[in-house]
């Protein structure tokens, strides 16, 4: 097979790992990036006064149900298991989350078993709300309003920067409460941190004599088309230079802050009252619980709207980005030579493991077409 001259814009999870799979086949592949490391939102790096592994644009702890996909991590790093343990100050009291049974217990001073919990949610959520189209009656209708008050209805507002009842139910997919007193935030079978951070894991997937990386630099459109096909993995609206208008996103503010010692015993704390202007307050030592470190370096998170030279974290997805995503959508099935890979590229939030099953999924999927002599899809995943 004659290799391709490919292109990967972007260095994080779904450049890296197109990438690594298609050098892996004999293709020269470039990796570019506009910032100064590899990694993305993913990338780590150890604090030179404290020496704590901080997670630069928040923390990402590693979770999933995909064997393939855990097996491929553990390929470039050693992961280390780690439960994601959430607490929240609401009301001046600490409560866990997910909301399980002791948080109910707490919250209304009782004492309930599960089958006892679970009779006293039924009978506080509004059952009156048959088919839930907003995240606030997705809310009420499992949890009842005092749940819901404590617990999702500020925190969600902050986060979003609009009120719940204009955010649509899919946004709180599952039933947000246990009845035991399971405080472990994920379910997936496999949980861990890869032990010296991400950034050393995604270089590590990058280390291929068929891989060559550019940092800190930019890459046009017009400057991509000298390869034989791009992988695009950055802003969707930004490939066509926003020209129908920018697609909505929230961004976060990082607060930093230091402590000799240990400020809040655990590695997430949440703030669901609106009174408090930050979402949460993460401790990046305690997220790398193997490692012993005096002092601490923290993180206050402040959501707001994503402007122009802002990092998007989270797509908004309300009516009026839809209907653009698919004026977008419609524009790129007209371009040749580039799939849209990964959360920005398909405007759509997505959790590590998904990206990384994605992109596996979209470099096989590339090969498969490529060796048939057929025109490789320009979306592996459809992003509406």
């Amino acid at each position: 097979m004659s290799g391709k001259t490919l292109l990967m814009v972007g260095a994080g999870l779904s450049g890296a790992v197109i990438g690594r799979h298609l050098a892996e086949l004999g293709h020269r592949v470039t990796v570019i990036d506009a910032r100064a490391h590899v990694g993305g939102n993913c990338h780590t790096e150890r604090d030179g006064d404290t020496g704590v592994m901080v997670h630069i644009y928040g923390p990402h702890i590693f979770h999933t149900d995909d064997a393939e996909v855990w097996a491929y991590v553990n390929r470039f790093a050693r992961f280390i298991a780690y439960k994601n343990r959430v607490k929240t100050t609401v009301g001046g009291k600490v409560y866990s989350l997910p909301i399980n049974l002791h948080t109910i217990n707490q919250f209304f001073g009782t004492a309930m078993r599960p089958d006892e919990a679970r009779a006293f949610i039924e009978a506080q959520a509004d059952t009156t709300i048959d088919d839930p189209q907003t995240f606030e009656d997705q809310a009420l209708r499992f949890v009842g309003p005092d749940l819901y008050e404590a617990f999702f209805k500020g925190y969600t507002w902050k986060q979003w920067g609009c009120s719940p009842n204009k955010l649509p139910a899919s946004i709180l997919k599952r039933l947000p409460v246990r009845f035991n007193y399971d405080d472990n935030y994920f379910a997936h079978r496999f949980q861990g941190m890869p032990e010296n951070g991400y950034t050393a894991m995604i270089a590590a997937i990058l280390d291929h004599p068929g891989i060559t990386v550019e940092l800190g630099r930019k890459v046009s459109r017009a400057e991509a088309a000298a390869w034989d096909h791009v992988f695009y993995s950055g802003p969707l609206d930004g490939w066509f230079d926003y020209d129908i208008g920018r697609l909505g996103y929230r961004t976060l503010d990082f607060e930093r802050f230091t402590y000799a010692g240990d400020y809040q015993g655990t590695a997430v704390m949440n703030y669901g009252e609106v009174g408090v202007p930050y979402t949460r307050i993460t401790e990046h030592k305690h997220f790398s619980p193997w490692e012993s470190h005096e002092g601490s370096v923290l993180y206050r998170e402040f959501s707001r709207a994503c402007g122009p030279d802002d990092i998007p974290y989270y797509p908004i997805r309300l009516v009026d980005e839809r209907e653009m995503l698919g004026d977008y959508v419609e524009k790129a099935r007209a371009e040749r030579g580039v799939s849209f890979v990964g959360r920005l590229g398909t405007y759509r939030y997505l959790d590590m493991d998904v990206t990384i099953r994605e992109a596996l999924d979209a470099a096989r999927a590339w090969a498969a077409a490529e060796a048939k002599g057929d025109e490789p899809p320009v979306f592996f995943v459809a992003p509406v």
